[in-house]
């Protein structure tokens, strides 16, 4: 009895570091792409610099947490719930990795873009830039508090950056219409709107994984299964 309290605990454990890595991770990552988007913004070329230079940790995270996974998944047989979590963590993991990867594109085309004389007027990147990093915060809130409902809504609000994804393509395409020597501007703009709509759908993403983990069923599906309230769009997976 006494042994199989020690393996319990030494699971249970590993479940809990688990999750801390998980939120450690998360919050290295909205760092990252707030320091990104800002130094987008701000043209602000020392923070680009530093997001650039700045996911390595979100790396050693992402090697912890698979190393965690497969001790656990190795150890024993999980209750039904348990088993979600981890195999949905190694989901997190990727999509938090590959977030951290757009931030620090968006810190290169922030870069770049500081070379350059500013666009003007300047088009509504600020506005896409703190809807997906509100999306991003309330995304890694609902997986801290386990909370299904917050994940949904985050979901829905992927079709809003979308939306703004495709005004400022067109504010941008009237730009180079009406002065064509600034489409080297227009061009990197883009590239850096792409890469925030990117994290947006890796977002997306990451709420659905928290609603199968939570509620054990999965968003991606939902319209198969007849939920037209967990329906989503198909988005492009890297």
């Amino acid at each position: 009895m006494t042994e199989r309290l020690y393996i319990d605990k030494g699971y249970d454990d590993d479940l809990r570091r688990l999750r801390v890595q998980l939120i450690m991770m998360g919050g290295r990552v909205e760092t990252l792409v707030g320091a990104s988007v800002r130094a987008l913004t701000e043209r602000d070329t020392e923070l680009a610099h530093q997001t650039v230079e700045s996911d390595c940790a979100v790396e050693q995270h992402e090697i912890a947490i698979d190393c965690l996974c497969r001790r656990i998944l190795e150890r024993r047989e999980l209750r039904a719930s348990n088993l979600r979590l981890v195999t949905s963590s190694l989901r997190l993991a990727t999509d938090l990795e590959r977030i951290a990867n757009l931030g620090v594109s968006i810190g290169q085309c922030a870069l770049n873009l500081c070379a350059l004389a500013p666009l003007q007027p300047e088009v509504g990147i600020p506005r896409i830039a703190t809807e997906v990093e509100s999306m991003l915060h309330d995304a890694l809130d609902a997986f801290v508090t386990s909370d299904a409902s917050k994940a949904e809504k985050v979901i829905a609000r992927d079709k809003l950056i979308d939306n703004l994804s495709a005004q400022i393509f067109c504010e941008l395409l009237t730009h180079v219409g009406e002065n064509s020597q600034c489409i080297t501007q227009a061009l990197r703009l883009q590239a850096a709107v792409k890469h925030v709509e990117r994290v947006a759908d890796h977002v997306t993403n990451l709420c659905e994984t928290v609603a199968l983990i939570v509620g054990g069923r999965d968003p991606r599906h939902a319209a198969n299964l007849g939920d037209p309230r967990l329906a989503v769009p198909n988005h492009e997976r890297n």
